[in-house]
């Protein structure tokens, strides 16, 4: 079989609506490495969008998924229970931030994960309103794309978003919006759209991910939790993407010294199988009545062995501390090509969640082409590249954090080279 055999196929029988950003199809892959069914191999800075990132088929969580296998694959949790269910739940209720007594519901997705922590916080406050922020993602339900701050192409045509969910600046310090303007946006709301006593919750992700990679400043965060406090306000933190290592900490809200009173999670908790959670305060969490929450496969036994497994490997080979080496590593690479590309206007991210922004040199505009150039460049070496922003000028860079010595420095030879040849095109 060939790549462009089946991506006729495809065109065929598969709905346009599920846009894809390159034509390589899989055959195995084995942590950092891809192998296409041409037999093709590919570094992989994707990691499935911040999901292996205990890399592909990681032995440990291979194993526990094929001994669950061995045993069960599906009964509902609602239905019959199991043990390794409730043993995932009390090391998340331990390991998100917050010093108070935490529940956990599992669900299969994030924009799952996100709409019942909404429902969470309304149940419990009895308000309505939502507050999240411009260039968010989270998620593409009507709920999701309505919270997601950007609407190409996650809103457009799609018609009337859900009612009573308001949006205000992020800060991005690259665009000259501050933290000031993110408050004050609050504000203006506060003093001409919205009362304060009918919002249940506000919701952000720590770094916003499709949007940009932007890292909320930690003034902004304080100022979120103090206004919550102010008004009786839910805060959720969204580390679907964030989560799990990713940031140098399990959860990218530790380095901001407060914590949100739900989190929700997906992405890297499974290894690569469906699996979410929302971990939160037990009074909130508690709110809502038996059978309010929950779904069909939330918690699927596999998943619930994989994300054990996951657990672990994280503490064992300390990938907390790995995120922050492979970033630090990552950003003084991507300095040494910025001294030669003026093309480059910020680099940013903690831990191994980095990003690179392009813009035109002379008219300083956000340059979407050129960064699809240097990602076609990649691809074109073997380099699995992916892009994000409200603008598509950023690069982000999500290899497992897993990922060899070795294969990081080739994936650094090759991001130079292709960084060099799309300035030339």
């Amino acid at each position: 079989m060939k790549n462009a055999e089946i991506a006729r196929r495809r065109t065929d029988a598969i709905s346009t609506g599920i846009g894809v950003q390159t034509q390589i199809y899989v055959d195995r892959a084995l942590n950092s490495e891809v192998w296409d069914i041409e037999g093709n191999r590919y570094i992989d800075f994707a990691a499935g969008i911040a999901v292996v990132n205990t890399g592909h088929c990681h032995p440990k969580v291979m194993a526990a998924v094929t001994e669950q296998l061995s045993r069960f694959t599906h009964t509902c949790h609602q239905v019959l229970p199991y043990e390794n269910y409730v043993r995932l739940a009390e090391r998340l209720n331990a390991a998100v931030p917050g010093d108070w007594p935490k529940k956990t519901v599992f669900v299969t997705t994030g924009a799952e994960a996100v709409e019942n922590a909404v429902k969470v916080a309304r149940i419990a406050t009895g308000r309505n309103a939502v507050i999240a922020f411009g260039g968010a993602f989270h998620g593409r339900t009507l709920l999701g794309m309505s919270l997601t701050g950007k609407v190409d192409p996650y809103k457009k045509g799609f018609g009337a978003m859900m009612p009573d969910v308001y949006h205000v600046p992020f800060p991005q310090e690259v665009h000259n919006v501050t933290t000031a303007d993110a408050m004050a946006g609050l504000t203006k709301l506060f003093k001409a759209d919205l009362d304060p006593s009918r919002v249940a919750a506000i919701i952000f992700e720590p770094v916003q991910g499709e949007g940009g990679f932007y890292p909320a400043p930690l003034d902004l965060v304080r100022a979120i939790r103090k206004l919550c406090d102010d008004h009786g306000i839910v805060m959720i933190a969204d580390e679907v993407q964030t989560g799990f290592a990713r940031t140098g900490h399990m959860f990218a809200m530790e380095g901001y010294g407060v914590a949100a009173d739900i989190t929700t999670m997906a992405k890297g908790l499974a290894g690569g199988l469906p699996l979410a959670a929302l971990t939160g305060k037990a009074s909130l969490m508690d709110a809502a009545h038996p059978g309010g929450l929950g779904g069909t496969y939330g918690g699927n036994p596999l998943g619930i062995a994989a994300a054990n497994a996951v657990l672990d490997v994280i503490e064992e080979e300390q990938l907390c501390s790995r995120a922050n080496e492979l970033g630090s590593r990552l950003k003084q690479h991507l300095e040494m090509i910025r001294a030669t590309t003026p093309e480059i206007v910020d680099i940013r991210g903690p831990g191994f969640m980095v990003a690179v922004e392009f813009a035109n040199p002379s008219s300083h505009e956000p340059d979407a082409a050129f960064t699809t150039r240097v990602r076609l460049e990649a691809q074109k070496r073997g380099l699995i590249l992916l892009t994000c922003g409200v603008y598509g000028n950023v690069v982000r860079f999500l290899a497992p954090i897993t990922i060899p010595d070795a294969h990081f420095k080739e994936a650094m030879g090759i991001l130079e080279e292709s960084v060099k040849a799309a300035r030339a095109a």
